[in-house]
């Protein structure tokens, strides 16, 4: 019942939040780095935010999530509310950089660290090396969420996929209030997006999986490369486009429409039919994760699959 309460209080939320944008003139302008050509409210991650926000009060008071996870996911509160600032007035790139870091910091200290990184036949236990590694984890995991956050229904497509995926796995309630949260609002961004999420809701979810990653990796080392398959389809196309932007010689903090699913955009593709073509990726996935014992396996095929994947949308627009 309590899932259902949270599925229309994000749905909800998310309805006022768009009238009152519309009625305030709170759109997203159209820039170069823009997948839209009409101007459309934004800020509907903060329904995301204060739904998910309630639910984890909810499972904390209710002994439902662990003392440490729970803080660890409470300080992405401090994430939302700087990025809500940012949607609204532009903070300073190094102001951003340093809330992330801080936040990063302060999630690693409730979640007592990162304890150790396997690499199939070794495994790396030195906590200054995997601590540091988690550190920029978290960093990165916030920012190419806010970087590919850019067509509808993408990001939230992908977090219901993973919170999805997190339940079937793992079994744990704060799964399933991640999905209501999300799911309220992609109602309202499905398709012909009415709302857009903002950097308030795409930071939250991306700091949301790295916390996860990290958390249940504690829990079993080969847990980590679970998560980096389940979220690979983002973090793939992100990672490769920056590599291949800085070998280009391109400024990195300039605007740009070179990632995977804004290049089938460019080609023809609709919205629609990119986040539903993103969705069958996941699917695939999850199979790859869920019926191979051998994690490693499953992250060698992934890889395959996503480079299959961009070398087609290359074919279909060039990477220039």
């Amino acid at each position: 019942m309590i899932y259902l309460i949270l599925l229309l209080v994000s749905f909800s939320l998310t309805y006022f939040i768009k009238e009152y944008a519309i009625k305030k003139s709170l759109v997203a302008q159209i820039n170069e780095r823009s997948s839209h050509t009409i101007p459309t409210p934004h800020g509907g991650g903060i329904a995301i935010a204060i739904t998910w926000f309630i639910g984890l009060f909810y499972l904390y008071f209710t002994s439902q999530i662990e003392t440490n996870l729970f803080y660890a996911l409470l300080v992405g509160f401090i994430i939302s509310v700087v990025s809500f600032f940012d949607d609204l007035y532009e903070l300073s790139p190094k102001l951003r950089l340093i809330v992330q870091a801080l936040v990063a910091i302060i999630g690693l200290y409730f979640l007592s660290g990162f304890e150790t990184l396997i690499f199939g036949l070794f495994d790396i236990s030195n906590s200054i090396f995997t601590n540091i590694f988690a550190f920029f984890l978290i960093i990165w995991f916030i920012n190419l969420t806010n970087f590919i956050d850019g067509i509808n229904g993408y990001v939230g497509s992908e977090f219901v996929f993973l919170s999805l995926a997190g339940f079937l796995l793992f079994t744990d309630a704060h799964f399933l209030v991640l999905t209501a949260s999300v799911l309220g609002f992609l109602f309202w961004n499905w398709n012909k997006a009415k709302i857009f999420m903002g950097d308030v809701g795409s930071t939250l979810l991306g700091y949301n999986i790295a916390i996860f990653s990290l958390y249940y990796s504690n829990q079993e080392s080969t847990n980590f490369w679970i998560w980096i398959v389940l979220f690979s389809l983002f973090w793939f196309d992100a990672t490769i486009t920056l590599i291949r932007r800085k070998l280009n010689g391109e400024r990195l903090s300039q605007a740009h429409k070179k990632h995977a699913y804004q290049r089938l955009t460019q080609a023809g593709w609709s919205h629609y039919k990119v986040t539903n073509y993103s969705i069958c990726v996941n699917l695939i996935l999850f199979v790859l994760v869920y019926y191979i014992s051998n994690i490693f396996i499953s992250f060698l095929l992934s890889l395959i699959l996503l480079y299959s994947i961009m070398k087609f949308i290359d074919s279909k627009k060039a990477f220039k």
